[in-house]
């Protein structure tokens, strides 16, 4: 008897445990319009080589902080112009959000590094924290 992995193709719940995921959020990608599996007999989700490669990129691309509304658009797309578009305004929110991560980052060096008993009173965490509140919120 041939396994699903011999024919090339596999069940939801195969995928799911692939990448160890709940069968739910395979479900909800498909509903969402980001898998199309093949249905067997009607009903029997199959996911083939190339679903597969689409739920590795999915994830792929929620690493990288990217919601299912623009993965959806880059998939839905054959416009090179307007896929450079979208990772080009998630390229622009991801340099803001490391810009604000490494400002954190630099608030607790400066803490951690403080020789006060009380860094709410060291001058330097002081210094630090309007440093940080004139790069991230202008009054």
């Amino acid at each position: 008897m041939k396994s699903s992995e011999d024919v090339g193709q596999w069940s939801i719940g195969e995928v799911a445990e692939r990448f160890g995921l709940a069968t739910h959020v395979l479900r909800h990608w498909e509903s969402v319009g980001l898998l199309h599996p093949a249905r067997e007999g009607g009903s029997r989700r199959r996911y083939e080589k190339s679903d597969v490669y689409a739920v590795a990129m999915i994830l792929r691309a929620k690493e990288a902080g990217f919601g299912l509304d623009d993965i959806r658009e880059m998939f839905d797309t054959d416009d090179p112009v307007r896929r450079t578009a979208i990772l080009g305004r998630h390229r622009d929110a991801l340099a803001r959000r490391i810009a604000r991560a490494q400002a954190s980052l630099a608030l607790i060096d400066c803490a951690l590094d403080c020789d006060h008993d009380d860094i709410a009173s060291c001058p330097h965490f002081h210094a630090a924290i309007e440093a940080q509140i004139g790069a991230l919120a202008p009054l």
